[in-house]
């Protein structure tokens, strides 16, 4: 993307069939924000094809529950991936490296990593396929609690995470409890790559709602905050550390996009304390939240302040309905989900198509996009106004 010198850096996603959903979903889309160029493959399948994800969090039960996540598409063919062409691995968590682990041709690509002393970074479950390729003795690192005692077994100079947001970095090895540590995960592989992140002192408000789209909410979240950004997320009528549910929207073959429940999203801060003057940039994800968000006089005023301001805005798929019934679209070229189009003409702004689905236009203050595969390109165009800057 833009917001990185050129660099060609180059890393591998090692994905399976129910992989944590986040866990391979926000770091592929932030690096690539950040101008990395990353291939996403799973062993068996090919570039097109996709990995069924599953969504995993604490939910008051003795372990984590499960559901199914988002349909995630692969970009490159495992069979080939020549580790040589590649600055880096990404191993992502969730249940895929209990089968993973067992595949001799996994095994070798991550030791042909490992040994060349490229960064690896491996998260939750993902230390398992670590441990099986025998890359962990004698190293310190981390990992969802369940993997402690194969670590252990494995040499592994294992470190109990204290949160769940633990990384730990040891030689060429970053490892991480959890998705909750991305900030820091993603930052420390972006170093580790021989990346700098520059001018992130920035402040950015995220409008939340009851089932917003799960992506939409934690991929630039996370993204941004993994650059060092101060990002705060509220939502009416709630206050810090309240949840808001996600809605997880996908294409599987009807006329629109099913709907199947998401993570539960932590809040950052109350909603009646924000002071819309203190911060830098916002951000409107979309979903069904925007909906019910567009009736409510003070998020209409909070989006006004920062269209009038000339503040960086950026708002994703339905999020434009917000904006819309703001009234700040007149004059403003943009595009939405294309559902919104109607919205967005209505308010007076020029409607431009979203060909293909995760194409991103900057006018002037304004990002807009029409969906979560346009990510990249949303997080990347929104960095542009701000000023941050990812380089090699």
């Amino acid at each position: 993307m833009a917001t990185s010198a050129m660099s060609e850096k180059r890393v591998v996603l090692l994905c399976g069939d129910y992989a944590e959903d986040y866990e391979v979903m926000v770091p592929f889309q932030a690096l690539l924000a950040y101008g990395i160029s990353v291939d996403a493959v799973c062993p068996g399948k090919k570039a097109g094809e996709t990995c069924r994800t599953a969504i995993h969090q604490l939910s008051g039960h003795q372990t984590y529950t499960e559901i199914r996540g988002h349909n995630f598409t692969l970009n490159a063919s495992f069979e080939d991936i020549d580790h040589t062409k590649y600055d880096g691995l990404v191993i992502a968590g969730g249940r895929a490296p209990e089968y993973l682990a067992m595949d001799a041709f996994v095994l070798n690509m991550v030791r042909n990593f490992v040994n060349s002393g490229k960064p690896v970074a491996s998260i939750c479950h993902g230390q398992l396929i670590l441990a099986a390729a025998g890359a962990v003795g004698g190293l310190k690192c981390t990992g969802f609690p369940g993997v402690g005692p194969t670590l252990i077994a494995a040499g592994a100079l294992w470190i109990e995470p204290d949160t769940l947001a633990a990384c730990v970095v040891d030689g060429n090895i970053i490892t991480a409890a959890t998705y909750i540590g991305h900030p820091e995960f993603i930052r420390l592989f972006v170093k580790a790559l021989g990346g700098t992140i520059s001018k992130s002192n920035k402040r950015i408000l995220f409008l939340c709602g009851d089932y917003m789209e799960d992506y939409e909410v934690t991929v630039p979240f996370q993204s941004l905050q993994a650059l060092g950004c101060h990002v705060d997320a509220v939502c009416p009528k709630k206050k810090a550390g309240d949840l808001c549910p996600t809605a997880v929207h996908d294409f599987e073959g009807d006329q629109t996009y099913s709907e199947k429940p998401g993570h539960d999203f932590t809040l950052t801060a109350n909603f009646e304390d924000i002071d819309a003057s203190s911060y830098d940039a916002l951000v409107i994800p979309g979903g069904r939240a925007p909906e019910y968000l567009a009736l409510d006089g003070k998020v209409i005023d909070i989006a006004k302040h920062f269209m009038e301001s000339e503040k960086p805005v950026a708002s994703i798929c339905h999020g434009q309905q917000i904006l819309a019934a703001a009234g700040v679209l007149k004059g403003k070229k943009c595009t939405a989900y294309p559902a919104v189009k109607l919205n967005v003409v209505l308010a007076g702004a020029t409607w431009l198509e979203p060909e293909p689905i995760d194409r991103c236009f900057t006018h002037g203050n304004l990002v807009t996009g029409a969906a979560w595969p346009g990510h990249p390109e949303f997080i990347s165009q929104l960095m542009d106004l701000l000023g941050i800057k990812v380089s090699f």
